[in-house]
């Protein structure tokens, strides 16, 4: 039986992740690519981060974007949250606060659910190395979600 998820739901969700799917237009082809993220629950945002390239050059120009997080166990027992919103570039102090709330909240995750944070220092040292990354936000404009639970 495939229903919708209550809003809380579909928070939770994201909260318990840090891997996505990133939907952008780029011209006029939609590209869908995997991102590590961390939504920050209290500003209500999707917080990610980039070098420069093809992804942020298309939200520069197009800044309508869309996340979708799953978690699939198998065909009958899934959940799966949307995120439409806008794309946000910062800049200094901002995006320095940002990457590092991002920084702080994905090693939360992990070490919760994973256990295992061993990867962690060589994510942050491609984060804070020579080049800095380019920060981001996606202002969440709407969320909702979908499960399966048996056959």
């Amino acid at each position: 039986m495939i229903k919708n998820l209550e809003i809380q739901q579909c928070i939770q969700l994201l909260g318990k992740n840090y891997i996505a799917r990133l939907g952008y237009i780029y011209g006029s082809t939609p590209h869908v690519i995997p991102i590590t993220y961390f939504h920050d629950a209290e500003e209500k945002c999707i917080i990610s981060y980039s070098s420069e390239g093809h992804k942020l050059d298309a939200m520069r120009r197009f800044d309508s974007v869309s996340l979708q997080v799953d978690e699939i166990t198998d065909v009958h027992h899934w959940q799966s949250v949307l995120v439409q919103g806008r794309f946000q570039e910062l800049k200094g102090s901002t995006a320095k606060k940002y990457l590092h709330k991002f920084a702080e909240g994905v090693q939360r995750i992990i070490e919760d659910h994973d256990g295992d944070a061993k990867f962690i220092s060589d994510f942050s040292s491609r984060i804070f190395g020579k080049e800095a990354p380019v920060v981001f936000i996606i202002r969440i404009n709407a969320i909702n979600g979908k499960e399966r639970t048996g056959k």
